[in-house]
């Protein structure tokens, strides 16, 4: 039951990428992905390789999950902008990028 909860939250904090500049590996789904598998694999570590049953899962799963999906979501917006400027992408910082 707490992987639910998991990906849940990870879902939940993916809904907050609309608010920064779309640079994710993978656009929106890759940002959704990072998010979803950061916080799962992130609950699933902090729990000690298990996952809690339904009678174990509280509210602290819930937060667990948090740091996970946004870890997983920084490496997916590192990731794409470096991938981004390697191929030479302007998202309108220079002079010639913004016309």
């Amino acid at each position: 039951m707490a992987l639910v909860v998991w990906v849940m939250m990870g879902i939940a904090v993916w809904h907050f990428t609309v608010f920064v500049p779309d640079r994710f590996w993978g656009g929106i789904v890759g940002a959704f992905l990072a998010a979803v598998v950061g916080s799962a694999l992130f609950g699933f570590l902090v729990n000690g390789a298990t996952v809690p049953g339904r009678h174990d899962t509280e509210l602290i799963q819930a937060l667990i999950a948090i740091p996970g999906a946004l870890i997983g979501l920084a490496v997916s917006y590192l990731w794409g902008a470096r991938t981004d400027r390697l191929h030479g992408v302007d998202h309108g910082f220079t002079r010639a990028g913004s016309h």
